[in-house]
């Protein structure tokens, strides 16, 4: 029998790809204050960090002709060097390797050159990690893949809807996220609890303490001031309105508040409300889950947490901007009694 062809050979296995030539890239405002590693990671996708680390580290990465560490800060208009990479299906990271995320869209609340405001759908994750393929940002880098820029500015819940910034420039996602660092922004959710609220209890400044389940998943508590590992946490209470109980449809009394957060905890609203004997409609984690299965049947199909109105200063002009997300079609009010 002949020996079989050497290109046979050579074609049953998975070659590496060749390497891609050099490239020179400006850096444009959008990647304003980038460091340079953060930059070649968007840049050479599916090559490990410690190749892109050993690339810089050696010379062949310039940055204006001239060597560069890894934590040089891009301005506008600089010219950066890719230098020729080589990679493989076996480089590949697990999420790159993982089916693209889909394109979608959101409502949109505001939109110009520096950011977007979505209204961020219940049941979807911001991003992906943690069992999730993909969130929002990927879907909607997939949606618009003429963006070479799109980076959220916050987070909210999976379980949460409303309100969710997305930055189109580096400069504007620095200066919104020194806002919520600083606690300058507003923030504003609504939220349906089970009983009539004490109108007069307008503060809730208990602090949380996160914690782990068996199974690993987190939780949060409310601890006391003198626990070394509870953090503050401030929440402003406005009743805009209580529904008194229907009993012939098996629904207690509820209240319907405004929560403004001065901190920012991991399910602060909910731990807050649920502690102090008022759990969130829906709420599958700190709730009541008799009262969740009727109110199912009654059509609310997911936890009432809606971020409602946010506040903050345009990130390139200073205005003052303040943008409102109306409650969707998916929450309801309790019905009155006839």
């Amino acid at each position: 029998m002949a020996d079989a062809a050497p290109d046979a050979i050579l074609g049953s296995a998975k070659a590496p790809k060749a390497p891609s030539p050099a490239r020179l890239l400006t850096v444009g405002d959008e990647w304003e204050g980038q460091r340079l590693d953060n930059f070649l990671f968007r840049e050479v996708k599916g090559v490990p960090k410690t190749h892109v680390y050993r690339l810089i580290r050696s010379g062949q990465v310039r940055v204006n002709k001239g060597r560069a560490q890894a934590d040089t800060r891009l301005a506008t208009g600089d010219v950066v060097r890719v230098p020729p990479v080589r990679g493989s299906a076996d480089t590949t990271p697990p999420a790159e390797t993982a089916s693209s995320a889909p394109a979608r869209s959101f409502p949109i609340l505001y939109e110009d050159e520096a950011l977007i405001a979505i209204d961020k759908p219940a049941g979807v994750a911001v991003h992906g990690g943690s069992g999730v393929s993909f969130g929002v940002i990927e879907q909607l880098r997939a949606a618009r893949p003429e963006a070479r820029f799109l980076e959220l500015v916050h987070r909210l819940d999976r379980e949460t809807s409303g309100i969710l910034l997305i930055a189109k420039k580096r400069s504007a996602l620095t200066r919104l996220q020194d806002q919520f660092r600083a606690r300058s922004t507003g923030k504003t959710y609504l939220a349906l609890v089970k009983g009539q609220w004490p109108a007069n209890r307008k503060v809730v400044d208990t602090p949380l303490r996160k914690y782990l389940l068996p199974d690993g998943e987190r939780r949060v508590r409310p601890t006391g001031k003198d626990d070394a590992e509870g953090m503050r946490a401030l929440s402003l209470m406005r009743v805009r309105e209580s529904f008194p109980p229907v009993p012939e449809q098996g629904l207690p009394a509820t209240s319907l508040l405004e929560v403004t957060i001065k901190t920012g905890r991991t399910h602060q609203i909910r731990v807050h409300t649920a502690s102090g004997g008022h759990p969130i409609a829906g709420d599958d984690k700190y709730g009541d889950f008799d009262w969740n299965r009727r109110l199912a049947r009654h059509g609310l199909p997911r936890m009432f947490l809606h971020a409602w109105r946010l506040q903050f200063s345009h990130p390139l002009t200073d205005a003052p901007i303040t943008l409102t997300c109306e409650l969707g079609p998916d929450l309801f009010v309790p019905p009155r009694r006839p």
